[in-house]
Parts: structure tokens; C-alpha cells; sequence
């Protein structure tokens, strides 16, 4: 049975685990349709609701098999939400076939909702900031879309902090429909997210949609420091991350928790993320690949296991982060406060000094 939650303070409720389809689609590295239809079969059946796409997935492909399969499924459509992305533009040399402007999402809404064989998009995502569009441009777009009906809820997906906080508060202020999660690249591997991303969703009441959990599979444990530098011609854009040291230092200790719970890395992977509270992507190529995915649901870490996998993934958070992490220190030092205990201040005073 899938396990469901709010996705950030919207009404909107989502699987946990959301069913992405950038592997649905060939030619490539993707599985054929039939493949992707089964995967589709599957996760339903087993309760999932949340499906993932994006319009340039497999230059469209993916969209059109996830929109056969809702055709050929009939009433299964109500009981998913079906999220899709703009900005990428499938027509190059026409500047604006992409991007976040008016003309541009509205054509690209069309195209999605025509390869979806939907009348509406339950979540429509701006795949990316588009620097060149005035960020009031693409909420009043939106806006306009929600009210026609043609989609719910909008979201952004890798886009900075400041200009996430920027929009919605705009948005809010104007009363037009803001972004209700933010979708980020999170995982072991990549945890910088929580520098600015991840506080500044916490603080609007955004919920929080992790892609590649399981770090383009270099955490799946398929990759090995013996076989370091050999990955480059064949792993493309994940080769400066099998080139490093520290990631065979996170793989190594995750594949040792793996061993002492009895599970797979994967699956560990899987559990320390959602102990962060967010729901977690999941690309799969194959039935069983997403069987073994969602059965790491079951898996719970010990305290013990996840302080080893933050103490051996947590990021710099730079400036001003750690600058502000010695705050409290300075301001509460010697107090308790809602049950914290800070400890004393290096500046601290005699009673004298208040005179």
C-alpha cells in the first residue's frame, strides 16, 4: 500500500514515491513503450497516484506513451495526479517555442495536454528559471491557466531560492496562485540543496520533490572505487562524480549500512531521504527495478544509521550559513528554549556590565 502526503500546504495529496517517466522513450538510453506501460500497470496497482513527466522527456515520446496508456486505462485518470514541465523547447531556432514567457507556455501547455490526452494538468512545473522572462510574466501566465481550468497547481523545479521566495511572495500578494513544491536534485550525493532551497520551502509552506534520490545510480551500488576513471566515455554527465574520492566515501558507507540492516544500498539511500520529509522521483527502466524501489518503503534506518549518513554527507553550508549556525550560541548562550540547551557565550558579561 502506497503512503501518501500533502504536498506542502496545498490540499493537493501525492504518493511519496513519485513515478518519473524521463526513461520512458527511445531511441536512447530509455525502455520501449510496452516496457513503460508495464511500469505504469504496476505502480498503480500497487497505490502510487503521482506521475512525473516533462515535455521535452524523450523529445515528447514520453508524454505520448504516459497519454496512450491514460486512453487505453479508462476512469483511471481522476485517481492520478499527472505533473508535466515548460520551458525546454522542442522546435529549435524558434526563440519562442521555449522558455517561461506567455506565448511560450501556452503553446507548450497545448502541446503537453494534446501528448498527454488530458483536458487538464493536475501539477504544471517550470522546469527551469528562465532569466530572460520577467518572473511576474510567467505567474500571471499561470494564473490565467488555473482560472481557464487547464491546470490545478503550478510548482517550479530547479530554480533558485531567491527567485522561488521572489515569485511567491509576489504572487500572494497580488491574490494569484503561487507555487505550491519546489523539485530539486537531492540525495546523499547532492545535499547542497539545503543551504538555501530546503529552508526557504520549509519557511513558505512548499513541499519538497526530490529527482535522481538515488544520484543518477552511482548509490544503487553498481559503481566501485576500483573502477574509478573508467566511467567517463559511457556515463556522460554523472563521470565528475564517479572521478571523485568523496563519492566512493558516501557509496562505501552506505553499501556498509546496507549490509547491516540487510537491504540493498539503494534502499538505504531511499530512507535517509525520506526522513528529510520530501517525496522522491523514482526513474526506473524496468518492472522489477521499481518493484525493488518501492518495496525500500518498508526499510526504517536506525538514529544510529542516519547520524552516520549525515555525518559523512553533510554539505559546507558557506556564507552566511555557517556564520549564522554560531548565532544562537551569541544570543541564547547559557539558556534552554523550547527545550534546546545553547551553550554559554565566549563574550559573556558580569551583572556589573548591566549597569
Amino acid at each position: 500500500m502506497a503512503s501518501f502526503m500533502s504536498l506542502g500546504t496545498s490540499g493537493l495529496r501525492v504518493s511519496s514515491s513519485c513515478l518519473g517517466t524521463m526513461t520512458f522513450g527511445q531511441p536512447g538510453w530509455g525502455c520501449d513503450p510496452e516496457t513503460a506501460h508495464a511500469i505504469l500497470a504496476r505502480y498503480i496497482a500497487r497505490g502510487g497516484n503521482f506521475i512525473d513527466t516533462a515535455n521535452n522527456y524523450s523529445r515528447g515520446w514520453a508524454e505520448r506513451i504516459v497519454g496512450d496508456y491514460l486512453a487505453a486505462t479508462p476512469r483511471i485518470r481522476e485517481r492520478l495526479v499527472i505533473a508535466t514541465k515548460f520551458v525546454s523547447t522542442l522546435f529549435p531556432g524558434d526563440p519562442n517555442a521555449g522558455g517561461a514567457g506567455r506565448k511560450a507556455i501556452v503553446a507548450q501547455l497545448e502541446g503537453s495536454l494534446r501528448r498527454l490526452r488530458c483536458d487538464y494538468l493536475d501539477l504544471y512545473w517550470m522546469h527551469a528559471w528562465d532569466a530572460l522572462t520577467p518572473i511576474d510574466e510567467t505567474m500571471r501566465a499561470l494564473d490565467d491557466l488555473v482560472a481557464a481550468g487547464k491546470v490545478r497547481y503550478v510548482g517550479f523545479s530547479d530554480t533558485p531560492a531567491w527567485k522561488v521566495v521572489q515569485a511567491h511572495t509576489r504572487a500572494t500578494l497580488r491574490d494569484r496562485i503561487a507555487p505550491i513544491a519546489i523539485q530539486i536534485e537531492y540525495s546523499l550525493l547532492q545535499r547542497t540543496c539545503e543551504r538555501e532551497l530546503i529552508p526557504a520551502a520549509r519557511e513558505l509552506g512548499l513541499g519538497v520533490v526530490a529527482w535522481s534520490p538515488l544520484g543518477n545510480g552511482i548509490l544503487a551500488g553498481r559503481y566501485d572505487r576500483a573502477a574509478k576513471g573508467s566511467h567517463a566515455p559511457a556515463r556522460g554527465f554523472i563521470s565528475p562524480a564517479l572521478a571523485r574520492d568523496s563519492t566512493y566515501d558516501v557509496v562505501e558507507q552506505t553499501a556498509a549500512i546496507a549490509r547491516e540492516v540487510g537491504a540493498t544500498p539503494a534502499a538505504v539511500a531511499l530512507a535517509w531521504l525520506r526522513t528529510r520529509r520530501v517525496a522522491t522521483i523514482l526513474g526506473v527502466r524496468t518492472v522489477a527495478q521499481l518493484d525493488a524501489n518501492l518495496d525500500a518503503e518498508q526499510l526504517e534506518l536506525a538514529a544510529a544509521h542516519v547520524e552516520a549518513l549525515e555525518a559523512a554527507t553533510r554539505p559546507s553550508l558557506g556564507f552566511p550559513g555557517e556564520l549564522l549556525a554560531m548565532i544562537p550560541r551569541v544570543a541564547y548562550g547559557g539558556s534552554t528554549i523550547d527545550g534546546i540547551a545553547y551553550e554559554p557565550t565566549p563574550y559573556a558579561a558580569t551583572d556589573d556590565d548591566r549597569a
